[in-house]
């Protein structure tokens, strides 16, 4: 119970920074809704597309090696030094390819006419990789609450930046970008100058060598992730005219759903920033007990509350997402919705994105097994399948049903590369997951939301039947999940 405990505090104090950081920076949302127009905005999500697919090869998986090897107090200093002179170097080189590569690549952002954004996005690639060591050192000492503050100051400085440079500045698109640099190079310089002493150590090529063994196949495997994450705003920017005239008619274009797509798909925001503020948390929890006698019991109770939380949350957006696009903000003196009405085409994909993260925090959770036991080379080969399902699911659903068949080709790869790393994972390190009853929690998930239009023609009241179904659904699920994660703890 102490070790449950431990994890759950530092989860809160992870969860407050990342909830406060998030919900600050959602407030971004209904003003870029507000101000930019779908097309526009599809170009905002295709940019931050290409910057996660390539944050992934600059940090070259060094967040993790630092975490797996760090954790060694005694030679810190040396894996953390050798480490970020490794990506410096590292990031120069890279940026100089995407520079000479600009010509193939700008088309695939839509930027053919805008330079600046393009090197912008490369500028906010290597601040943010030069701050993922750093940031993993102030995890590994459990600093967390100057983790959350600096996290917190970050997204401050983006939007109140935006709102500057948008609202009063009048900027377009380019304000995004600016203040996300601007951003992203203060906080870098402020986790370095916390964490300056670490550059006494030695530059150990051996143990370089070591760290980019194990980090390296988090390359494939990250992409991979991306893959999932992301690429379906390529393919619904490559629909044709005719198909997205078909499923949305005449007044709109590729370039419109995707910025529609993007801005639903910040609704599946509540979910993933439960699954962040867990992941926080849970990586360095299961390092430092790894060795406990009874790290897999405590391991699976975790396992037990995490679907049962993820449950409850997946039932209040997914059951009341209508309600929650219509809140109303004050933005350039006039109350805007959360989201702006000529988004809410895409709104049908909410609860299968929600359900995909889903998948995607299971997979965190089996993740411990293959780092504890340093199986690292079975990420490539799990997130590979997943990222080949996405694209396979995008080619086949994209033409015949538009946002919706992106996002089932999304659910649909993190619920297969869970599966796959609870097998691999418990053949490394057995663990006593309940399965079963993880099974019943979902299957009640999806019953309520198929449930839902019947009892709307019955009872003809939306909240009533909204609350009636999420405190039946969530109580369902903590009669299913509670009684044998409190029996395993009291074990």
């Amino acid at each position: 119970m102490k070790k449950l405990k431990e994890l759950f505090s530092d989860t809160i104090i992870y969860g407050i920074s990342s909830v406060i950081a998030r919900f600050i920076n959602y407030l971004l949302v209904p003003l870029y809704t507000y101000e930019f127009s779908p097309d526009q905005y599809g170009v905002v999500g295709l940019v931050y597309a290409a910057i996660a697919i390539l944050n992934v090869v600059f940090t070259m998986g060094m967040e993790s090696s630092y975490l797996r090897y760090g954790k060694n107090r005694e030679e810190a200093k040396d894996w953390f030094k050798s480490i970020q002179v490794f990506l410096l170097g590292a990031s120069v080189i890279i940026t100089l390819l995407l520079f000479a590569s600009s010509p193939l690549l700008k088309p695939l952002v839509s930027l053919q006419n805008n330079v600046s954004i393009y090197w912008m996005m490369m500028g906010i690639l290597v601040f943010d990789t030069l701050a993922i060591v750093p940031f993993a050192e102030l995890r590994l000492i459990r600093k967390a609450k100057l983790f959350a503050i600096l996290r917190v100051l970050n997204v401050i400085i983006n939007i109140g930046l935006n709102i500057y440079l948008i609202i009063f500045k009048g900027w377009g698109i380019e304000a995004v970008f600016v203040s996300n640099l601007i951003a992203s190079a203060f906080t870098t310089l402020v986790v370095s100058l916390f964490t300056v002493s670490m550059y006494a150590g030695k530059l150990d090529v051996p143990k370089l060598k070591t760290a980019l063994i194990f980090g390296l196949p988090f390359i494939p495997a990250g992409i991979a992730h991306v893959i999932n994450e992301t690429l379906d705003r390529f393919f619904l920017k490559g629909m044709e005219q005719e198909v997205v005239t078909s499923l949305y008619g005449a007044s709109y274009t590729p370039d419109d759903i995707v910025g529609i797509y993007n801005a639903c798909y910040k609704l599946a925001v509540f979910m993933l920033l439960f699954i962040q503020m867990f992941r926080m948390a849970w990586q360095p929890f299961f390092m430092r007990h790894s060795d406990d006698e009874d790290a897999p019991e405590v391991f699976a109770s975790v396992f037990n509350f995490y679907n049962l939380f993820a449950g409850i949350v997946f039932l209040g957006v997914a059951l009341f997402v209508r309600e929650i696009v219509q809140i109303s903000l004050p933005i350039l003196g006039t109350n805007v919705n959360l989201i702006d009405q000529k988004y809410w085409l895409g709104l049908s994909v909410v609860p299968i994105l929600l359900g995909a993260y889903w998948f995607q925090g299971m997979y965190m959770n089996f993740s411990a097994g293959i780092f504890i036991k340093e199986q690292t080379k079975r990420l490539p080969q799990v997130t590979l399948i997943g990222a080949l399902i996405t694209i396979i699911g995008n080619v086949v659903l994209v033409p015949k049903f538009g946002m919706e068949g992106s996002a089932w080709a999304t659910l649909t790869s993190y619920a297969v590369m869970a599966v796959l790393l609870y097998k691999y994972s418990t053949r490394s390190f057995k663990v006593p997951y309940s399965i079963i009853r993880t099974f019943f929690v979902l299957m009640i998930a999806a019953s309520v939301i198929l449930i839902k239009p019947t009892l709307i023609g019955v009872l003809e009241n939306l909240w009533a039947v909204n609350l009636i179904l999420f405190f039946t659904g969530a109580a369902l699920m903590t009669i299913v999940i509670l009684p044998s994660s409190l029996k395993k703890i009291k074990a």
